[in-house]
């Protein structure tokens, strides 16, 4: 698969919130970017809780992709039949589950979805985690003060969903307390998402 140039945050066509691009999503977003490289034309992709799955599912969706969010919750059988519309209509299948595996009984389904490219969002690295931060701040309209990314990211739990935790706790004391968020409110937030920091040395 050829490289494509990708910048650090892209925008959905149907939705405002920024998609970070990093480490964790950059190979996810190229394959959805080349739909007719897909086996079958048909991918299914995977991550953690708050990854940024529906986000992607959507900017596929602006690409002409055939999107079903939260397939691992659709009956199998009515899932299988929309499967065979999409082979039979020629139309790309993107097929996003929150199950982590997602374990399909029905044999016919199984094999299909086997065959199919398997996408799955991975694990942020520092660099992604700072721009996670930045991004998440900026969504809330939370100025950190210099230093912050780089104080948080080697820090900060490695999960999509413990990031937005502790920038909306950053956000929360820095409210409450009437301060800006500067470095104690960052170790306060720490604290109070991820234990006392011995603790979190241990």
């Amino acid at each position: 698969m050829s490289q494509i140039a990708l910048p650090l945050t892209l925008r959905t066509a149907t939705d405002p919130a920024s998609i970070v691009i990093g480490n964790a999503n950059r190979t996810v977003l190229e394959a959805l970017s080349e739909p007719s490289s897909w086996p079958f034309r048909t991918a299914v992709l995977t991550g953690p809780t708050r990854s940024g799955k529906s986000l992607l599912g959507k900017w596929a969706q602006a690409q002409g992709v055939t999107v079903i969010d939260g397939a691992d919750a659709v009956d199998e059988t009515e899932l299988f039949h929309r499967w065979n519309a999409a082979q039979e209509s020629g139309a790309a299948l993107l097929l996003i589950s929150d199950a982590q595996p997602w374990t399909i009984n029905l044999p016919d389904l199984a094999s299909r979805l086997g065959a199919a490219l398997q996408l799955e969002i991975g694990v942020p690295d520092d660099e992604m985690v700072a721009q996670l931060i930045e991004t998440m701040a900026g969504q809330r309209g939370l100025s950190l003060a210099d230093g912050a990314a780089d104080y948080l990211s080697p820090r900060a739990d490695r999960s999509f969903a413990a990031i937005e935790q502790l920038v909306g706790k950053i956000d929360q004391l820095s409210l409450e307390r009437k301060v800006p968020a500067t470095m104690s409110i960052w170790r306060a937030a720490l604290d109070a998402t991820q234990g006392p920091e011995q603790a979190r040395l241990l």
